[in-house]
């Protein structure tokens, strides 16, 4: 077996890579960039080489660089993780002329389904069924435009060696063919040095469907189920489950025989993931196929039981594949939810800065519940505007669907984030959706369940009724240590009165509470909740048992109660004598300052270009300025009709978050 690997990558993979190595004996080389000089990646490492500045195309996907730390390491084998040179022809080549094993497929499978218009011909070839698509290299807009006319709208821009949504845009009509056609060659370029484009119809109403194979190099390869990847954003998968609860035995059966028929086709060995489209009635189209391991392979590994990355490092070794079909079990299912550092709150944009608190829920394994979080940060570490938003896979596992399900509410609900904006409150939203509870979803469930953005989520009353009884607990809890520390009064239980108003989520509850030492009865109405909890003031989560049901809650201080964040909702509750309430209802309440007039940077990042000049007369839904942070192209846009009065800012230029780009009259 291999000595030493390098990992050829960052953050979360690169982690997740050298536990494995780890546990197999193997020692493990990390690189690493300006950026990411005191990154969790570099310290797990037994050797570090530093490869450059900051932005991937100067460190990160520099074949050179890669290979000087290799030969400074004296590295046997590269494991390239997922994105960045995974799936570079060049870098699998150079690896072979220096005589280094590429943990990953043959050259010639990588050329060949790599690039997206090749890997459709092939598939033909093989028997597996394609969407229809122009399967020719676009060289313009007008082209392109040309070409979507004849597929017929709407269509799916996308870059040939693209990736994790980079490059990809959807067009509904001529104009944002001609507008994001642009857009997604610049991500392209930027992402995979390669800015090549296709274009294929874009099939309404789908589920994304993908097919995990696993070959050698001696003929041999299995299917190891398949992933529900239905829930995205922009083209980028946000959850994943395994298996999906749409398919059936029998079209598992044949996805994934055609996905072997299609990696036998090109020589594959290594890990791979074959992508379809499903129809509603379980008619599936080839997609792509990735020749690397894929973001969400968590969830083949719980529900198999097999580990994709020793499986990839003892194929590159040579070994025979220890597994036949017949060894394939789906036990149980798993989910995966990816923690961004993005705001929901702010249209999903970027965020960047200092992880103050980064408390991930306790990973375990028993019979009946798996808690696993893929991570490659840590708690007071920098998340950088260079890289991919995402920051962190928590997965968890359940002898069927509904188990998987509440696993996650409770981890997602126990995961403690703060110092940026992330995304655990929408992901919290999901798992509560009727829609996604039912396993009713398609690619366009986020686009159709939340057209308007995410503004947090609405509880039941019965849920905000058991907040409200849990805070007036925690309030007196709180009021106890206060007298205590004051010294006002020996007899502080006297002190600390009985009767509470607790408002919240635009709703008033008044509660009675009788207290003893193991808990207290919180009375609202004709309904008495038992309240319990080791919770103590300052905490920042409590569990607390109301009624006989744990909830969890985030718990931050506010005047006069908490701020309180569960189940995707984010709540100020106000804990108030009667008397207080009396008064906080005649108090006014603080506008907001008018932003109406200017354009505000929505995320720290870089200004890419102006559209606009002092003195044009913009109209509604005119491209303003584009900001790239993260990798992606964001087109900022009039949102009415309007004069341009200044301009703040021009190309080149970093901006943080509500930094004004524009004024206007």
């Amino acid at each position: 077996m291999f000595k030493k690997i390098l990992i050829a990558n960052r953050g979360e993979i690169a982690c997740r890579v050298i536990k494995t190595a780890q546990r197999m004996g193997i020692k493990t080389v990390a690189v690493y960039s300006d950026a990411d000089r005191n990154a969790l990646h570099v310290r797990m490492a037994d050797e570090a080489v530093h490869i450059g500045p900051p932005q991937a195309n100067q460190s990160y996907i520099v074949i050179d660089k890669i290979m000087d730390a290799i030969r400074q390491t004296g590295a046997e084998a590269v494991h390239p993780g997922y994105g960045f040179l995974s799936e570079n022809p060049k870098f699998a080549q150079a690896l072979e002329a220096e005589g280094v094993a590429f943990i990953g497929p043959p050259v010639g499978a990588i050329e060949a389904m790599g690039d997206k218009i090749t890997s459709k011909k092939i598939a033909q070839e093989a028997g597996v069924s394609t969407v229809p698509g122009h399967m020719g290299l676009i060289e313009d807009a007008d082209e392109a435009i040309r070409i979507s006319g004849e597929i017929g709208y709407p269509v799916m821009l996308k870059a040939s060696a693209g990736g994790g949504g980079k490059g990809m845009r959807i067009a509904w009509d001529e104009s944002e063919v001609r507008e994001g056609f642009q857009a997604s060659k610049n991500e392209a370029a930027a992402s995979f040095g390669d800015d090549r484009m296709f274009i294929e119809k874009f099939v309404t109403q789908p589920r994304h469907i993908e097919i995990q194979v696993l070959c050698d190099t001696h003929g041999n390869g299995v299917y190891l189920g398949e992933r529900e990847c239905s829930i995205q954003r922009r083209n980028q998968k946000v959850i994943e489950e395994a298996p999906s609860p749409f398919l059936d035995p029998d079209t598992r059966k044949a996805m994934g025989e055609q996905s072997l028929k299609l990696a036998q086709a090109v020589g594959y060995a290594s890990a791979g993931t074959v992508e379809f489209i499903v129809d509603g009635d379980r008619n599936f189209y080839f997609l792509e196929m990735n020749t690397r391991l894929q973001v969400e392979h968590p969830v083949t590994e719980l529900i198999t039981g097999v580990d994709l990355v020793e499986q990839m490092i003892r194929v590159a070794y040579g070994e025979k594949l220890s597994l036949t079909q017949n060894d394939i079990k789906l036990t149980g299912w798993a989910m995966e939810s990816r923690l961004y550092a993005e705001d929901p709150y702010r249209g999903f944009l970027p965020s960047i800065g200092r992880l103050t608190r980064y408390r991930p829920p306790e990973e375990l394994v028993t019979d009946m519940h798996v808690v696993r979080n893929d991570t490659g940060v840590y708690e007071g570490g920098e998340i950088s505007m260079y890289y991919d938003p995402m920051i962190a896979k928590l997965c968890t596992w359940g002898p069927d669907r509904a188990a998987a399900i509440q696993a996650m509410r409770d981890a997602l609900d126990g995961f403690e984030v703060e110092g940026i904006g992330h995304n655990l409150p929408f992901l919290s939203a999901v798992m509560d959706h009727p829609k996604f509870i039912a396993g009713e979803m398609t690619t366009a469930f986020i686009a159709e369940e939340f057209p308007d953005g995410f503004d947090g989520v609405a509880l039941p009353g019965d849920h905000l009724k058991r907040i409200a009884a849990a805070c007036a607990a925690m309030h007196r809890v709180a009021e106890i240590r206060r007298t205590r520390v004051s010294g006002r009064m020996d007899n502080h239980e006297r002190k600390v009165g009985a009767d509470w108003v607790v408002s919240l989520g635009g709703q008033t509850f008044h509660t009675h509470i009788q207290a003893d030492r193991n808990g207290a009865d919180v009375t609202i109405g004709d309904t008495t909740l038992r309240c319990e909890s080791l919770w103590t003031p300052g905490d920042p989560l409590a569990r607390v048992s109301v009624g006989g049901e744990v909830i969890v809650l985030k718990v931050g201080k506010i005047t006069q109660g908490f701020r309180i964040r569960t189940r995707g909702a984010d709540l100020k509750v106000h804990v108030r004598t009667p008397q207080q309430a009396e008064l906080a209802a005649l108090m006014p309440e603080k506008s907001s300052p008018d932003t109406s007039k200017l354009l505000l940077c929505p995320m720290p990042g870089l200004i890419v270009r102006v559209d606009v000049s002092e003195g044009d007369e913009v109209q509604e839904g005119q491209a303003l300025a584009v900001v790239e942070a993260m990798k992606m192209e964001n087109i900022l846009r009039a949102e009415k009709k309007g004069r341009v009065s200044k301009v703040n800012a021009s190309a080149g230029d970093s901006l943080a978050v509500d930094d004004v780009i524009l004024e206007f009259e």
